[in-house]
Order: structure tokens, then C-alpha cells, then sequence
């Protein structure tokens, strides 16, 4: 009984991946988890502790689990516009990709599944550039 919490995060976080293959025409899973994991950990980077911890609550917890990878908790880069959020997402891959492309798939995606009171917090923490990543 206790492994079906394992099953629904591995469920869950595979229709992650499936949305993000689809709409951005791939078929490589790995490239769709490094598409999400570049995403979220450079938006967790970019907000503060009490709003990443606050959004990291209502991730699936595979998604959790890689959001949280590798994070050391410091003050935001609060300097991180526009162009270094998705310099910072295309460092993650070994391949010219259309980070903005990425970035915009994704937050699309966490927008459908977070609740919209976490979605303005962190629409208000972003700079104007940043927050016009995410759909209207």
C-alpha cells in the first residue's frame, strides 16, 4: 500500500514529461526531464527561500526531489533577468535549444497544476521580463 505514493509521483511526473515532449515536438524523455529540471531549478534559484520552499510543497515529489537537487539555500540572485534566467537553462543541455521556448512550456505546464495564489506570488517576485514568460 505504502509503494502506491512511489507509482503516483513516478505517474505524475512522466505526464510532466509527455506535455513537454508534445508540445515541444520531441521524443526524447531526457531531454524533456533536463527541460523541466533546468526550468525549475533556475526559477528556485531566482526566488526567495520562503516562496521556493512554498512553490517546492506543490511539486509532485519525484519533481521535488530533482527541484531541490543540488540547492543550497541563499539569498535570490535578484539580478537574474530575462537573459541570464534562460542562459542559465541553456547551460543545462549539451545542444543549441530554444530556451525561451523551454522556459514558456514549462511554466505553462506548473501553471496548470499549482494553485493561482502560488502562481502570483511568484509572478509578483519575478522582474517584468521574466514574468512575461508565463502565460496570461
Amino acid at each position: 500500500q505504502a509503494v502506491d505514493v512511489f507509482d503516483k509521483t513516478v505517474h505524475k511526473t512522466n505526464k510532466w514529461l509527455q506535455e513537454i515532449m508534445s508540445e515541444m515536438g520531441w521524443q526524447d524523455r531526457h531531454k524533456a526531464y533536463l527541460a523541466l529540471r533546468a526550468t525549475l531549478q533556475t526559477l528556485r534559484d531566482r526566488l526567495t527561500l520562503e516562496e521556493a520552499v512554498q512553490f517546492g510543497a506543490q511539486l509532485p515529489m519525484l519533481v521535488r526531489g530533482f527541484y531541490y537537487e543540488g540547492w543550497t539555500p541563499a539569498k535570490p540572485v535578484e539580478k537574474m533577468h530575462k537573459e541570464e534566467f534562460l542562459q542559465r537553462v541553456r547551460n543545462h543541455f549539451n545542444e543549441e535549444i530554444d530556451a525561451e521556448r523551454i522556459v514558456r512550456t514549462v511554466f505553462g505546464i506548473i501553471s496548470r497544476r499549482i494553485t493561482e495564489g502560488e502562481m502570483e506570488d511568484i509572478k509578483a517576485i519575478l522582474p517584468q521580463d521574466l514574468e512575461e514568460l508565463w502565460p496570461k
